[in-house]
C-alpha cells in the first residue's frame, strides 16, 4: 500500500496566463492525485495535492516544467500529513497574497 501523503506548492517564473492552472488539473487527474490549484496576487501558482506518495511526486515533477508556454524558476515544496479531505482536483479562482 502506498503512503498518502499532502503537498503544499508554490510555482515562481512565468506560471499565470499560460494555462498553468487548467493544465496542472489535468495533470492531477491523469495522476489520480487531488486537491486544487489557484493564481496568487504575487504572480505565483499555488496549489495543494493530496493522494499517494508515487502520483503526487508525480505531479510535482509535472509543476517543474509546466505547459509548453510556462517558464518555471522555482517549486518550492512543503510536506503536510494527509487528511483525505478533497474529492476532485479543482481550479479555484481566488485570488491571495
Amino acid at each position: 500500500m502506498q503512503e498518502k501523503v499532502k503537498a503544499h506548492l508554490i510555482i515562481s517564473g512565468k506560471v499565470q496566463g499560460v494555462w498553468f492552472r487548467a493544465e496542472t488539473q489535468k495533470a492531477a487527474v491523469q495522476f489520480g492525485v487531488s486537491g486544487w490549484v489557484r493564481n496568487k496576487k504575487d504572480g505565483t501558482v499555488e496549489a495543494v495535492a493530496e493522494g499517494d506518495k508515487r502520483d503526487v511526486t508525480s505531479l510535482i515533477n509535472w509543476c517543474q516544467k509546466g505547459p509548453p508556454l510556462a517558464r518555471v524558476v522555482k517549486v518550492d515544496v512543503q510536506w503536510n500529513e494527509y487528511q483525505g479531505k478533497f474529492e476532485h482536483f479543482d481550479v479555484l479562482y481566488s485570488h491571495t497574497m
